[in-house]
């Protein structure tokens, strides 16, 4: 697979692969051999990007970067087949290039790249997108799996039930050491303020009542830009109201309230 024949399988949009080639033409790939290839080891990937992300030195818009991780992804390719993963779960996974793409222009109005210091996540094949929801293989004391819910995700009960049944099938096939582990996630989704302001039959709610809440962490903001495609700092006052989520929260923080997020683990019975 070339690198053009890539960009095309995961709908990269046509401004970023011409900024990128454009940024591209002052990368030496070879001479970033270890860095790229440490960068698809799970273990060594978040020390590799941090080691990239120096060499590269002046970065606009975060596009030689991007051109780093999906030669990496290229590589990838090989390595899904070698596994005897399917193809589409490769190309739903690395659509993550474009997807963040169009969400940092949707928030900044800048076409940019700065999720750098997430996707090597999914360039070492930490995370699969398997259907609605993408997995994170982490083992940081023991083994379990960590459920990340994408912006284009459709949350419906039946969408999460397949993508659940899925992954299930996936971790048996090619992961049995992630069979029947523990599914986490950390989320403003799950925070426990949004019944509340959501309907009872809402797919926020239905998605969080599969969780056991554990802990929850009413400092942090991202759930701004989510909720409201808007920088955390951004004024309560301007935000948007065009969504029920979107009125009810906004609700909340003029009242001194807040989403922040909460960490959940999986009812055995919702799987």
């Amino acid at each position: 697979m070339t690198g053009k024949e890539l960009y095309q399988l995961i709908g990269l949009q046509s401004e970023a692969v011409r900024k990128m080639e454009e940024a591209a033409k002052g990368v030496d790939l070879a001479g970033y051999g270890p860095c790229l290839e440490h960068l698809m080891e799970p273990q060594a990937a978040a020390g590799a990007f941090h080691c990239l992300s120096a060499s590269l030195g002046e970065d606009p818009g975060n596009f030689k970067m991007l051109f780093c991780q999906l030669e990496c992804a290229r590589r990838d390719a090989d390595r899904y087949r070698e596994k005897g993963i399917p193809h589409n779960i490769f190309v739903d996974t690395m659509k993550c290039f474009p997807r963040f793409l169009k969400e940092c222009q949707e928030k900044t109005g800048d076409l940019s790249f700065d999720r750098g210091w997430w996707t090597y996540r999914q360039v070492s094949m930490r995370i699969f997108r398997i259907g609605a929801l993408e997995y994170e293989l982490c083992d940081e004391q023991e083994h379990s799996v960590s459920l990340h819910i994408p912006s284009d995700a459709d949350l419906s009960s039946a969408s999460v039930d397949d993508s659940l049944m899925r992954a299930e099938a996936f971790f048996q096939a090619y992961y049995q050491e992630y069979s029947h582990v523990n599914y986490t996630c950390h989320s403003w989704m799950l925070s426990p303020v949004l019944p509340s302001l959501l309907p009872e039959e809402s797919n926020i709610v239905s998605f969080q009542r599969r969780f056991d809440l554990i802990r929850e962490d009413r400092e942090t903001r991202d759930f701004v830009e989510w909720i409201f495609q808007r920088s955390e700092d951004a004024d309560v006052g301007t935000l948007p109201e065009r969504t029920r989520l979107q009125r009810g929260v906004k609700r909340l923080l003029l009242q001194g309230g807040t989403v922040g997020s909460t960490f959940g683990m999986m009812k055995k019975g919702w799987r």
